[in-house]
């Protein structure tokens, strides 16, 4: 689990201990069952996402329909997967690249001295649209805002947080005078932070292990397309299972960034898949997997 989100295999287990649903016995209670779940400890927000993503594929199979379904959603409107290419050396960057070449957008990490360089590296291997995710790693603001623009030049697409997200004054500097669109991800964790995130970024990161859940993903996803702001449904490192979750809200969202399950060899289900670098959902019912 990502360090900062504070949590870890320990305490995810501590907190799944302390839940009892007992006083539960209708599935479809889910307000109900999540504010219980939401309100036995603060954080734990994988934790949380655990039970929501059980609880909603229960709802979903008694109701016999995937949630995409449930929710209206057209899976047709579905947006490309990024894939992600992470810091590494040239010759490294350049091999990952071409064992991407079914995906029609990358995402490229930055924050560190080589920024350049790793874009310089992925451009002269492919030109197909690329994200760029500097995880909080610029830290002034007109070497950020000097650097979207070469960015821009390069055929990059979106800046994922580009600043720290305490730099809150330097951020809606920099939104005011980027040429392209600048999301929101460690600083938009749950559905309270977008009100504060509107002014300040394009978009938002939503994802279920930060914001507790399917239920919670979805009013995020609503809200900010409420507010103008694009939306980007994105993953940790998970099975199909967590990114299967997320795919059934996918339609809502401009960008997806739905690779975690591809990052691992140990995946235990089947679900959600990448065609043609299009996230294509199933008609399994829930949360569309099935146990391999």
């Amino acid at each position: 689990m990502p360090p900062y989100l504070g949590e870890s295999q320990e305490s995810a287990a501590k907190f799944l201990s302390k839940i009892d649903l007992s006083g539960f016995g209708d599935p479809f209670r889910m307000e109900d069952i999540l504010d219980y779940i939401d309100g036995i400890d603060a954080g734990n927000c994988a934790a949380k996402a655990a039970v929501d993503i059980a609880l909603h594929d229960l709802a979903g199979k008694l109701a016999g329909q995937p949630w995409y379904r449930i929710w209206g959603l057209n899976p047709g409107k579905t947006p490309n997967t990024s894939f992600t290419i992470g810091i590494d050396s040239a010759e490294v960057v350049r091999q990952k690249v071409a064992e991407a070449s079914a995906y029609k957008i990358l995402k490229v990490k930055l924050g560190r001295d080589n920024d350049r360089e790793m874009i310089e590296t992925v451009r002269s291997a492919t030109p197909v649209p690329i994200a760029v995710d500097v995880n909080q790693g610029w830290k002034e603001k007109e070497k950020a805002l000097e650097m979207i623009h070469w960015l821009k030049e390069m055929g990059v697409v979106l800046v994922e947080q580009p600043l720290p997200k305490g730099q809150v004054d330097d951020m809606a500097w920099l939104r005011e005078r980027s040429v392209l669109p600048l999301f929101g991800d460690e600083a938009v964790q749950r559905l309270p932070d977008i009100v504060k995130a509107a002014g300040l970024y394009h978009g938002i990161n939503i994802k279920l292990m930060k914001c507790t859940g399917m239920r919670e993903a979805f009013v995020m996803a609503k809200t900010a397309r409420a507010l103008g702001m694009k939306v980007m449904i994105g993953c940790m490192t998970e099975t199909s299972c967590a990114v299967s979750a997320a795919a059934q809200l996918s339609p809502l969202a401009e960008f997806a960034d739905l690779d975690g399950n591809l990052l691992i060899a140990n995946d235990l289900f089947h679900g959600m898949e990448v065609r043609d670098g299009k996230i294509t959902l199933n008609d399994l019912p829930g949360i569309g997997v099935r146990k391999i």
